[in-house]
C-alpha cells in the first residue's frame, strides 16, 4: 500500500499537531511536515514534495490562496485542500481560483477531513457539504450561464458524462469502473471535453458543472 505524505499548514499549534496525529493514525498516510504559517509551507512543500497539502486559508505572512498559488507553481503534483472556519462562499471561490482541490470546515473536521485529503490525492474535487448549496444556488441565479449552456451542446454524451462524474468528485479510475471503460479512455474523453470548453482543470470543471446545474440535490451524476 502506496503513503499518502501529507504536509500541514495552519498558524494555531494545538490545531496542528491534533490535526498531524489525526493524519498519521491513517494506515496509508503520512505528515511529512508541519508549517506556522503560508511562507514556511511554501518552503516545506519545495522541500517534500508532499502529495497532499492542508492549508488553512488565514495565516500569519501569505494566506491560504497565495499559498496556494506559490505551491501549485513549484510543486504541480501536488493536491490542495483548504481547511477554515470561513464559510464564507467569497473565501471558497478564491480558493478555488487559487487552484484549491477541497475546501473543509474545521467545524466538520475529522472523518471529513480524512475522506477529503482521500478524495483529492485520488485527483477528485471535494467541497465541505454544508457549502454546496449555496454555490448551486449562486450558480442557478447567475445571468452568466448561457454561454456554458451554449459550450455544453458541443460535447458528446460520453464526454458530458465523463464530466459530470468528475464534477461530483470522482477519480479517473472511478470513473472509468462506472462506464465500463479504461482510465486512458476516460482521460481521452476528458480531454477533448477540456479541450472543446476551454477549461484547464478540475476546478474548472467543478464551475462548469455548478453553471450546468448537476450538482443539484435532484440531479444525477450519470
Amino acid at each position: 500500500m502506496s503513503t499518502l505524505r501529507v504536509l500541514v499548514a495552519d498558524d494555531h499549534a494545538v490545531l496542528r499537531e491534533g490535526l498531524a496525529l489525526l493524519i498519521n493514525a491513517q494506515p496509508d498516510m503520512d505528515v511529512v511536515g508541519l508549517a506556522r504559517g503560508g511562507r514556511e509551507a511554501t518552503q516545506l512543500a519545495g522541500r517534500h514534495h508532499p502529495d497532499v497539502v492542508v492549508l488553512d486559508v488565514s495565516m500569519p505572512d501569505l494566506d491560504g490562496a497565495e499559498a496556494a498559488e506559490q505551491i501549485r507553481a513549484q510543486c504541480p503534483g501536488a493536491h490542495i485542500l483548504a481547511l477554515t472556519r470561513h464559510a464564507d462562499q467569497g473565501y471558497l471561490r478564491r480558493m478555488l481560483r487559487a487552484g484549491a482541490n477541497g475546501y473543509v470546515l474545521k467545524k466538520t473536521a475529522g472523518d471529513a477531513l480524512i475522506d477529503a485529503i482521500r478524495t483529492v490525492s485520488q485527483g477528485g474535487t471535494y467541497i465541505d457539504p454544508s457549502l454546496v448549496g449555496g454555490l448551486v444556488a449562486r450558480a442557478m441565479a447567475s445571468p452568466d450561464t448561457s454561454e456554458p449552456v451554449r459550450r455544453r451542446a458541443d460535447l458528446t454524451e460520453r464526454e458530458e458524462q465523463v464530466l459530470r462524474l468528475i464534477a461530483w468528485g470522482q477519480s479517473n479510475k472511478e470513473v472509468a469502473t462506472k462506464l465500463g471503460i479504461s482510465v486512458k479512455t476516460v482521460e481521452s474523453y476528458k480531454a477533448t471535453a477540456l479541450e472543446k470548453l476551454q477549461l484547464r482543470s478540475r476546478t474548472d470543471i467543478l464551475r462548469f458543472a455548478l453553471a450546468q446545474k448537476w450538482l443539484s440535490d435532484d440531479a444525477d451524476p450519470e
